[in-house]
């Protein structure tokens, strides 16, 4: 390890900046969020570091630098151009002790400044010692995707109970008490901007029990959109979800390579449909995610596309009100804009499209649902059929006898945004045959409307070569039980 990681408190601390250009401009920037107290040396200041000494935030030595300048400073930071600067600056710090970076010159350097990711009070800093500051700032940028800026906010909580915790609660059992704190209810809570009510609630919970025993073991339940299939197409919300989960229960439209994002250790139960067994009826689902809950777990209900577009996340949620588990819901990318996208199909258009509406094809007792057909049929729309794949024949046949033409234009996409993408384009009339000649199978949807002729040009997803653009599964999935069996 060439640099030792370390934090240093330099609130109201006298550090020196040689330098006035933008470099030296970025180091003081740091210096001063820090709140150090800076003075620049240099002959001139550029216009945002005279800003700075005009409002009194920094102050300046007009002049060139000397040994001398180094009297009672604590840090030094040279940023200028000048190698025999550079040089001298070094030497006059190493020989007062004083800690010295010389900026993009590390065997100049005493510290170095790293990538910083910033959820004050919650710093994350990332360095490779110099080797390769881009790569460093890279992961940087990895990083404050993956952390939400609630993350202070959880941190600020934390200090603020910091004291009220240690003595209500006794060392052997404080580790856990905050695992549970940050990771339940209460840290949710926090994430949803609620900061108020997550204190409150965490107030209540230490006057609940002078002994400071633990909380009750409610965990949470997350119901998270999978979206259509590329795990690309995750939101970062989702992931970091997957990544926290203790248990995820999925259904049969998470495909293998959404699961691999899933954490190692955690529990998989499947509620979809397998070979020789049918769907785990939607109440025992809805007890299941309630009993884990009870456990103290972290529970991720993964749904193929959004949870709310015909996938009965609303009826989940009614039941976890109503049991009192608290939950969040986030939203995934559904199917219809998912594989339309993939599939060079806009659902919107200002000269075919001005609406696009949402279908479910599902056949109840081998009847489609009970729509308004004659509504479907006007033009400048589009129609999204979802798991209409079954009954494509009579869904076709209703809407050219409620007035379509048998000509309007219609698609069939087979696992849209995946590399085993196949996307059909036909008409009303002869989708069907389409789809039982080239055994389409499911998940499959069905677009209707004049934007379906854009797929012949505006088709960009290669789907005779989709293997290659890095959506394909590779390795053994993690072992996973089956809840039907």
């Amino acid at each position: 390890m060439k640099f030792f990681p370390v934090f240093l408190d330099i609130r109201t601390r006298p550090c020196l900046v040689v330098g006035g250009g933008d470099v030296a401009l970025r180091k003081v920037t740091s210096l001063v969020r820090a709140e150090a107290a800076v003075t620049v040396v240099a002959p001139y200041l550029n216009h945002a570091l005279t800003d700075l000494q005009a409002r009194g935030t920094v102050q300046h030595r007009c002049g060139h630098f000397s040994a001398a300048d180094l009297a009672g400073f604590q840090l030094v930071i040279s940023a200028t151009d000048d190698p025999a600067v550079n040089q001298a600056v070094h030497a006059a710090a190493v020989a007062r002790g004083i800690p010295v970076n010389v900026v993009d010159q590390p065997a100049l350097c005493t510290f170095i400044f790293p990538a910083v990711v910033d959820r004050s009070p919650l710093l994350i800093a990332v360095s490779t010692g110099g080797a390769s500051p881009v790569l460093a700032r890279l992961v940087r940028s990895r990083l404050e995707a993956w952390l939400p800026e609630a993350y202070g906010q959880l941190a600020s909580l934390a200090e603020r109970f910091r004291e009220p915790v240690k003595a209500a609660i006794a060392p052997a059992r404080r580790r856990a008490f905050w695992e549970q704190v940050l990771q339940g209810s209460i840290g949710e809570r926090v994430l949803a901007g609620r900061m108020d009510e997550a204190a409150r609630c965490l107030q209540a919970t230490l006057q609940a029990d002078g002994t400071g025993a633990v909380l009750p073991p409610t965990g949470f339940v997350c119901l998270v959109g999978a979206g259509p299939g590329d795990p690309d197409l995750l939101t970062l919300a989702a992931v970091r979800a997957l990544q926290e989960a203790d248990v995820v229960v999925y259904d049969r439209l998470v495909s293998p390579d959404i699961l691999r994002r899933v954490r190692n250790d955690a529990e998989r139960i499947y509620v979809g449909k397998a070979s020789g067994h049918h769907t785990l009826p939607q109440a025992e689902v809805n007890q299941l995610l309630i009993r884990l809950a009870r456990q103290g777990k972290r529970v991720v209900r993964l749904k193929g596309g959004d949870p709310f577009i015909f996938g009965r996340g609303g009826e989940e949620i009614e039941t976890l009100t109503d049991e009192g588990i608290p939950f969040k819901v986030i939203p995934g990318v559904t199917a219809a804009s998912g594989c339309a996208a993939y599939a060079g199909i806009p659902l919107t258009h200002r000269d075919l499209a001005q609406s696009v509406t949402f279908l479910t094809g599902h056949l109840k007792d081998g009847e489609t649902q009970c729509h308004d057909w004659s509504h479907l049929t006007r033009t400048g729309q589009t129609l999204v059929i979802y798991m209409g794949l079954q009954g494509l024949s009579k869904i076709c046949q209703r809407l050219i006898d409620a007035g379509c033409p048998p000509d309007r234009p219609a698609a069939l996409i087979e696992q849209g945004t995946t590399c085993q993408q196949r996307t059909l384009v036909g008409t009303l009339a002869d989708l069907p045959t389409q789809a039982s000649g080239a055994a389409i199978g499911s998940p499959a949807l069905i677009v209707v409307g004049e934007v379906v002729n854009l797929h012949r040009t505006l088709g960009w997803f290669n789907e005779d070569h989709a293997g290659r653009s890095g959506h394909s599964a590779t390795g053994p999935l993690p072992a996973h039980r089956h809840w039907a069996e």
